[in-house]
């Protein structure tokens, strides 16, 4: 059986058998924790992740949870990076440094570096695809 992730349905998604594929169509992020949480369930399963479409965001939380042997990405897959935010009481939104850099941190060194070619972690996002992403994850087959 094959889960889709789809932006905010994927958060409630269930783990199946783990010779599925978890497969990322469109997600524009959203909260950390519960990223971190379907993350982890799908590390736990052993099933691969198929990046399929765009992953933006808390969905980039992807590459430090599951393992980069369990990745893979289609010629559609987007991976996009900004720094951490948060949002006040009043709906506004203020940077978070340490944040930035813890998450910075966890990603896998290729991605690390790539970002760090690009300038670091910052509120413009950083979009990763094609070849320079085919040079760190493979293509599915």
């Amino acid at each position: 059986m094959r889960i889709l992730l789809i932006a905010a349905l994927a958060l409630f998604a269930g783990v199946a058998s783990a010779h599925a594929d978890v497969r990322i169509l469109s997600s524009p992020g959203g909260q950390v924790g519960p990223f971190l949480e379907l993350f982890d369930k799908v590390r736990q399963s052993g099933e691969r992740v198929v990046i399929d479409g765009p992953c933006l965001s808390a969905c980039t939380l992807v590459l430090m949870t599951v393992p980069a042997d369990r990745i893979c990405v289609t010629r559609r897959a987007v991976l996009g990076f900004h720094a951490a935010r948060s949002m006040d009481r009043r709906g506004r939104m203020y940077a978070e440094p340490e944040a930035s850099k813890a998450v910075l941190e966890a990603y896998p060194e290729p991605i690390r570096n790539w970002i760090g070619r690009r300038g670091g972690l910052g509120s413009r996002m950083l979009l990763l695809r094609g070849r320079e992403l085919t040079a760190i994850y493979p293509r599915c087959r």
